[in-house]
């Protein structure tokens, strides 16, 4: 659950920490810097999670591999944490596949899916169990209910059936919780990612509950650029609200991100604005002219699954140019010279942003648990730094909801209705991935023949990313909030929505 501080965050954090220590210190020598953060991370004799000092230790070095970019080492061979930092030691490198990763020696190996009968049984005289498994898959020994495995076919009836809760169905949760279907069992027993499938959603990095799942990073890359000298600019998603603690208010994040490093800040709502003026052009376009229906474009995981799943609705998906990358190029015509980053809350960013056609105009990707790394190794609390009321004004409300789910939609609809009176917009909006199949699976039946299709990866919508840190509840209030007081209510109100073909061209 997100926003619990757990064990395996703890881990996460400690290692994003380190990282960003190495970056913004003079070290006079990084390959040995790197092999020393284990040690000081878990030291001692014992280890409070895994019971063995020098796993945990193997475990964290493979951590900041990825953190640095680096690919995971072969535990065939013998090598060093270090092999290949000299990669990794520079102002500018894009994100190598794949990017969510399986530390195999971290991975519990747990079981793909099993239906089992816990202790709780009470061996009840109705024994309803038995009677509705349609496999006979359940009987009665010694007063207890057994299943037997071979036959069972997971179906859940025993489960519901049972008075007392006593059948529970055991499943890995990286593989409950991919959308996917892409995550399966090795010979060892671990768990895998089929790379054809995925699309780098992240669900599966924040359901492992013994951290096995990690995902590549950018955050000494970052660092690197601002000590280089370069102008490094943030541009953050709006699903910041409230990200970096309950006391930390819109008036404070631009201070808190320049005593980072960054020379400014950038409220990605501005290019969700121009996103949506682009979508509701294409909407009106293409539906139902050209189109039997039109989905949105801007979360990555959502249309690379529908190009995937559904390539005959490939051409559904809108072209329209993500908030991310519209608010990219709207930074790089003012400082050409200047190195974007996006902070947001999703880990398919990072995948968009390596594609040949997004890298001029985002240079980095960091999610919000990567940043709070960031003010954690410079000893900020971001709750405490002085406000500044003038940040983050220039996004309207349109732009700002794009950041939970069903605001995509909602945008682009109230947008259209408002420029072409009378004309009414079906919208249909899923979050997570296996109701974005459902969705497309209606589509593909003729039931949504005119609508706007919003699709979403994560469960709330980009609030409920994986690399988001606090509950998903708490952050879609808070979220709906800050769209809804803006004064600017519609996308065409922003100041720069005569530039979106501009943009859109290059």
């Amino acid at each position: 659950m997100r926003g619990v501080y757990n064990s395996v965050t703890d881990i996460r954090r400690k290692v994003f920490t380190a990282i960003a220590d190495m970056a913004y210190s003079d070290y006079p020598d990084y390959a040995k810097r790197i092999e020393e953060i284990p040690y000081e991370i878990r030291s001692g004799k014992d280890d409070p999670y895994r019971n063995d000092i020098f796993l945990e230790r193997a475990i964290i070095g493979e951590r900041l591999r990825l953190g640095m970019g680096l690919p995971l080492r072969n535990v065939n061979e013998a090598g060093a944490i270090s092999d290949g930092i000299e990669e990794s030691t520079i102002a500018r490198k894009y994100y190598d596949a794949p990017l969510i990763n399986i530390i195999k020696f971290a991975c519990n190996g747990c079981p793909e899916k099993k239906v089992m009968v816990t202790t709780a049984c009470q061996g009840c005289l109705s024994h309803q169990c038995t009677e509705v498994c349609p496999r006979d898959a359940i009987h009665i020994v010694n007063g207890h209910s057994l299943i037997d495995q071979d036959k069972c076919i997971k179906c859940g009836r025993c489960m519901d059936a049972c008075p007392y809760h006593a059948i529970v169905k055991m499943e890995r949760p990286c593989a409950a919780s991919c959308g996917m279907n892409a995550i399966s069992t090795d010979e060892n027993g671990k768990a895998q990612i089929d790379y054809d499938k995925c699309v780098s959603c992240g669900m599966c990095l924040v359901n492992c509950p013994f951290g096995a799942i990690v995902d590549k990073g950018q955050i000494f890359q970052t660092i690197y650029a601002m000590k280089e000298g370069y102008e490094v600019i943030a541009a953050v998603a709006p699903a910041f609200v409230g990200q970096f603690g309950p006391q930390m208010t819109i008036g404070k994040v631009k201070n808190a991100l320049k005593m980072l490093g960054f020379s400014d800040v950038v409220e990605v709502a501005v290019g969700a604005d121009l996103c949506t003026i682009d979508e509701a052009q294409d909407f009106m376009e293409n539906v139902p002219k050209n189109l039997d229906f039109m989905g949105t474009s801007c979360c990555p995981a959502w249309s690379v699954m529908a190009k995937k799943e559904f390539p005959q609705f490939a051409k559904n998906i809108s072209m329209a140019l993500t908030p991310m990358v519209l608010t990219g190029r709207l930074i790089k015509k003012e400082h050409p010279d200047a190195k974007v980053v996006f902070i947001g809350p999703c880990a398919a960013k990072k995948l968009e942003a390596s594609r040949r056609s997004v890298r001029s105009d985002i240079d980095f990707v960091l999610t919000f648990e990567e940043v709070m790394g960031m003010f954690e190794a410079k000893h900020i609390n971001p709750e405490e730094v002085e406000e500044d009321e003038k940040s983050l004004k220039e996004g309207t409300k349109a732009g700002r909801q794009f950041a939970v789910s069903g605001g995509v939609a909602a945008s682009v609809k109230e947008l259209i209705e408002k420029e072409h009176p009378g004309t009414k917009v079906n919208v249909q909006a899923a979050e997570g991935l296996k109701n974005c199949k459902t969705m497309l699976m209606m589509a593909k039946a003729g039931r949504l023949n005119g609508y706007l299709l919003e699709g979403m990866a994560c469960p709330g919508g980009c609030v409920g990313g994986a690399g988001t840190l606090q509950p998903i509840p708490k952050s879609s209030a808070l979220v709906k909030k800050y769209a809804k007081d803006d004064a600017k209510l519609f996308a065409d109100e922003s100041k720069y929505s005569d530039r979106v073909e501009e943009l859109v061209k290059g």
